[in-house]
């Protein structure tokens, strides 16, 4: 049978990793409240989960950048941003914008659905793998702005008046919402949640 901290009448500081007794509303090392479990957890992974969905929708439909030389005006999304650089055979950099901008956000999408639905209902994978899983998407939350970080670059390095200019289109400003959107989604997901899974078996099938 499995022994939680939760069982032994423990809980712990989700910021410092401090172990506390059942019963301190604060973190003594860190001032963060104390909490055995976030009741309203997958409520707020959802919130945030949709608002990131509805975001990174306009991200892919509208322009990215909108370039201006002298005689020409262009306006293009990730996708046929991406579509252009292979077409004059920067292949390496249309591989990192797909994967940056397209590849990843839908995996984290489909990440962090995954990970609530097994909270919720159970899953094959065992909490093991579910917890690595997650620990990935925290992780790579902090680099998913790396297309807002070249667009922000272009910009400003990108200013000649009238021969040349980079402006960001509104689809840096969707895509950016959509990227805050989706880690605070993962982030809301208490991941003791997904141990729990262990203790319903233990209860369900006790040795």
């Amino acid at each position: 049978m499995t022994v939680t901290a939760r069982d032994k009448g423990l809980v712990a500081c989700r910021e410092c990793a401090r172990v506390w007794p059942v019963g301190h509303a604060q973190c003594g090392v860190c001032g963060n409240a104390l909490r055995s479990r976030d009741t309203q957890s997958l409520q707020k992974v959802w919130a945030w989960w949709i608002a990131g969905i509805i975001a990174y929708i306009p991200a892919n439909l509208y322009p990215m950048l909108t370039t201006r030389t002298l005689f020409h005006t262009s306006e293009d999304t990730i996708i046929a941003g991406a579509l252009d650089l292979a077409a004059h055979g920067s292949f390496g950099i249309a591989a990192i914008i797909l994967i940056a901008s397209v590849v990843i956000p839908l995996g984290k999408f489909f990440a962090i659905a995954y990970l609530a639905l097994a909270v919720r209902q159970g899953a094959r994978w065992p909490p093991g793998r579910q917890y690595v899983l997650y620990e990935v998407v925290e992780y790579i939350g902090r680099w998913s702005m790396i297309d807002v970080f070249v667009v922000a670059i272009l910009c400003s390095l990108v200013q000649l008046n009238v021969a040349a200019s980079i402006t960001p289109g509104i689809a840096a400003l969707t895509f950016a919402l959509s990227v805050i959107f989706t880690m605070l989604s993962a982030q809301s997901l208490d991941p003791r949640l997904i141990w729990d899974r262990i203790e319903t078996q233990d209860t369900k099938d006790p040795a």
